[in-house]
């Protein structure tokens, strides 16, 4: 889907609505404290994405690292849903060195039959949701890795998988880092700004937060504020796999594609019928970072951790978080 950066050439594009109707649907892609903080602008030919400031983390993300890789995620998700329409996307990742946050620049060519695993991704993206439960062991796995990391790597990714005995270190990390954080005034308020309100069009609701209860069940996870008080999933010890996405460096375009990278795994996993929680809290502070290179033993900075597993083939999904309209998002000219 992708040709070498800054290769983006003119051509056929396609019609407004069509570009409506994917940034709708790629909208859909996680971000952190679900800020949504991406821009787009079509203008008739080439689609740009622009980081949208007003929406950083100040707190929690000053670099804007997590910010870059929210929307990397939709970056990966608008060009699958272009593909599934019979468009490819040639890509240019961050072409304005005077303009940081001029993210990607899309040029577009027919595409007559796209593979069918990326339309199936697309199709996935509707169904994609963040389950903060416990979960069941992934059915499938060992099938399913290698075909995840060949997906990472075409990003310049690593991903692995961390043995299963990595799990209470990092369940006693994540308990350590919202201690400390709950002793930051600013992270605190930023918290809460962004979790717990279900009226609005961004931000994490209530209820797709876990109650203290569940979490405790999960124990790696981020210290959101807890969700109504519930005991879902309580017979459940969480069994989901927990997988790191790496690089060897650190920098916007490497950030741009960490996202692209994690879209792309957890719509795999979407479309084999599993369910995913994306953290990048973990490695919000170095230590953090350094015990993730530790575990994975290889040269790289981990930039994003994911539980991987399956709920219970009974449930009703949770619903779908809120997400901003379209046209806050999307101009034209």
């Amino acid at each position: 889907m992708s040709v070498n950066d800054d290769d983006v050439r003119d051509g056929p594009a396609p019609d407004p609505g069509t570009v409506s109707a994917v940034i709708e649907l790629a909208a859909r892609a996680p971000s952190v404290h679900n800020t949504q903080p991406w821009r787009w602008r079509f203008d008739g030919r080439r689609l740009d994405l622009f980081a949208d400031a007003e929406r950083l983390l100040s707190a929690a993300d000053p670099l804007g690292r997590q910010l870059v890789i929210s929307c990397g995620a939709m970056l990966h998700q608008v060009r699958a849903a272009f593909a599934d329409r019979g468009w490819h996307t040639d890509t240019a990742r961050v072409p304005a060195e005077k303009r940081p946050d001029h993210l990607a620049s899309i040029g577009f060519r027919p595409w007559a039959d796209p593979p069918a695993d990326i339309r199936a991704q697309a199709h996935a993206i509707a169904h994609r949701r963040t389950d903060r439960l416990a979960l069941l062991e992934p059915s499938g796995w060992d099938d399913l890795v290698p075909v995840l990391g060949e997906l990472a790597a075409t990003q310049d990714v690593r991903l692995d998988v961390l043995p299963e005995s990595a799990r209470p270190q990092l369940a006693a990390l994540s308990r350590e880092y919202a201690t400390l954080r709950g002793h930051d005034m600013f992270y605190d308020l930023e918290l809460h700004s962004w979790a717990g309100d279900s009226d609005l069009h961004d931000g994490v609701p209530r209820t797709a937060l876990a109650s203290d209860t569940e979490f405790a069940l999960v124990g790696v996870g981020r210290g959101f504020p807890p969700g109504p008080r519930s005991t879902r999933r309580s017979h459940l010890a969480d069994h989901a796999r927990l997988v790191v996405l790496s690089a060897v460096r650190d920098s916007v375009p490497q950030w741009l594609r960490i996202g692209e990278a994690l879209s792309a795994v957890l719509l795999e996993c979407t479309a084999a019928g599993l369910a995913t929680c994306p953290l990048t809290n973990i490695t919000e502070l170095p230590a953090g970072r350094e015990v993730l290179a530790g575990l994975i033993g290889c040269p790289g900075i981990p930039h994003a951790v994911i539980r991987i597993g399956s709920a219970p083939p009974d449930e009703i999904p949770a619903p779908l978080t809120p997400r901003r309209p379209v046209a806050d998002i999307l101009t034209f000219g």
